[in-house]
């Protein structure tokens, strides 16, 4: 759905309403001690398990290894994501020299590319103009970009919605890609030091994989370990706005409904928060992105209260239902392309 919107009387008033009771209620502190554990613990296991993967050595078992990786591989990512919203220092060029190691480093992700592009969604979400995750490309997020679409868009969009989980199989592929290319060109903020990364993860990467799996072995644990990392990726990232309502053009909505009205809360207990590094609470997330994921499930009802008391609609689901929704308003997105409309003929002259 693609909204414009009126602003409500008090532009900004509600927000800030909504702040102060955040604040009071101490979620904006820093939380040093969680993120020291937290690294701590997340380093263990990824560096424990590429020592497994040594010791385990050339056989097809190592696929499972592959899988296990990547799960581990998105836990550090999600440390990076807490990183560039400054929320474990409050240092930008500290976060960054961190999220070397937890973007480039250790997953071959650049991390000044990927920044860059979070920052703008961030600004704007379900923009489709402003916002990159929703800019047109293989998938139309609207029926207004499906009447635009065109190449292998025009195809693909007919079937987005049953292609959608098999593409998120090259997702890992295309974020490592992304990053490599940001390095190629003239632009970038420390390009140096972020090639160097980069250069260093692959050298190590493709290294340990090649001298302890046998060539056919190797190139198929990359393959799944990729394909498992994007697929995750993918799957936690894809409930929090796809299937939420889209926006063009300029809007006149306050910040606190642009970033509810686009944002999808995905409900669960204590395993569902581990899985999507706290961005299952997307909506408290967007509104509050410099606080520690650790606190929004403690701001999770101060927030949708508020929301009630305002009038505002608060979308909260379970994960499978937040998937089926997301995959519904793809189908429903792709149908010009199945459809399209008669053209005019027009009359010889």
């Amino acid at each position: 759905m693609t909204l414009t919107a009126e602003a409500p009387q008090r532009t900004g008033s509600d927000f800030a309403q909504l702040s102060r009771r955040i604040t009071a209620a101490g979620l904006m502190r820093r939380r040093p001690a969680y993120y020291v554990i937290r690294f701590a613990l997340t380093g263990a296991v990824f560096i424990g398990g590429w020592v497994a993967f040594a010791m385990i050595g050339n056989t097809w078992w190592q696929l499972l290894t592959a899988v296990f990786l990547a799960i581990v591989s998105a836990q550090v990512a999600f440390l990076g994501h807490d990183l560039a919203h400054r929320q474990v220092v409050r240092s930008r060029a500290a976060s960054q020299k961190i999220g070397w190691f937890t973007g480039n480093l250790a997953n071959g992700m650049g991390y000044g590319w990927w920044n860059d592009k979070h920052n703008r969604h961030h600004a704007n979400p379900n923009h489709e103009e402003l916002d990159p995750d929703v800019a047109p490309g293989l998938f139309v997020w609207s029926k207004r970009q499906a009447g635009i679409a065109q190449g292998i868009a025009t195809w693909f969009g007919k079937y987005q919605a049953q292609l959608f989980f098999p593409v998120l199989t090259l997702e890992g592929l295309n974020l490592n890609w992304s990053g490599i290319k940001s390095v190629l060109k003239p632009g970038l903020k420390n390009r140096g030091m972020e090639a160097l990364f980069l250069a260093l993860h692959w050298a190590a990467y493709l290294s340990l994989v090649f001298m302890f799996l046998s060539p056919g072995k190797a190139v198929v644990f990359i393959l799944v370990h990729k394909a498992a990392w994007g697929v995750y990726m993918g799957s936690v990232f894809a409930p929090n706005h796809k299937g939420m309502p889209t926006f063009v053009g300029e809007t006149e909505l306050d910040f606190l409904r642009k970033q509810v009205l686009t944002s999808r809360n995905v409900k669960g207990g204590w395993f569902t928060d581990f899985a999507l590094g706290g961005l299952n609470y997307q909506i408290e997330h967007h509104l509050f992105p410099a606080m520690p994921s650790v606190h929004l499930k403690y701001a999770q009802p101060i927030v949708e209260e508020f929301c009630i008391e305002k009038g505002i609609p608060y979308h909260a689901t379970g994960l499978i239902q937040s998937w089926k929704e997301a995959l519904g308003e793809l189908h429903a997105h792709g149908e010009p392309l199945r459809n399209p409309k008669p053209q005019p003929i027009k009359a010889a002259l």
